[in-house]
């Protein structure tokens, strides 16, 4: 049984990925409704009523002492029209993206276990664990750097450090350790296709 649903906001923008019990409880609670594979939308009660006449469900049925229902592969919010915040988090695996799994220093591609997080400015001179002064380095370049400005260390950055943009929602799609199902599709496609582009 797959547990995952696609949450969306009122203009049926990707948002979220949610468990089953969170998005019915959604549902239930009239926050949200269901979408089906032809936008049209159901409440709770409507959606129940529904099920009764599915003799199957992709992401199968839940069966109460009273009832079954079918689970819903995607709901869309009643009333919540923002995005999600346009943070990137400052996370391991994050900042391991960001730059490629490359070292910052040689330019070569690694395996996360030949990778260290690097301070440009060492901690030991007041150096910051943020975007602006962390970068990705090779065991051996990080050693050789050691506890010195790069220009000390005889050390050239190729990679320079940056704060990476956010993606809007497709960063939340995209990005998802989740599979994208089928009647997902459509909505990732549609953020793919409306986001707004950089600028060059």
């Amino acid at each position: 049984m797959s547990t995952e649903v696609l949450v969306l906001n009122r203009n049926f923008y990707a948002i979220h990925i949610a468990d089953w019990q969170r998005a019915l409880s959604l549902v239930y609670v009239d926050h949200a409704r269901v979408v089906d594979d032809e936008y049209r939308t159901y409440n709770f009660e409507d959606w129940r009523e529904l099920s009764k006449m599915m003799d199957d469900a992709p992401s199968g049925f839940i069966t109460t002492p009273s009832f079954r229902i079918a689970l819903p592969e995607v709901i869309v919010l009643k009333d919540y029209d923002k995005l999600p915040a346009g943070e990137v988090k400052f996370t391991r695996r994050n900042i391991y993206e960001h730059y490629g799994y490359r070292c910052c220093y040689c330019g070569v591609k690694f395996g996360t276990s030949a990778l260290n997080l690097e301070h440009i400015l060492p901690r030991s001179r007041g150096g910051r664990t943020d975007w602006s002064n962390i970068v990705t380095a090779c065991i051996p370049c990080n050693l050789r750097k050691a506890d010195r400005l790069p220009l000390e260390a005889g050390m050239k950055l190729l990679i320079q450090p940056t704060k990476p943009k956010w993606q809007g929602s497709t960063s939340l799609v995209f990005k998802s350790p989740v599979k994208i199902k089928a009647s997902w599709q459509r909505f990732v496609d549609n953020a793919y296709w409306n986001c707004e582009l950089e600028h060059e």
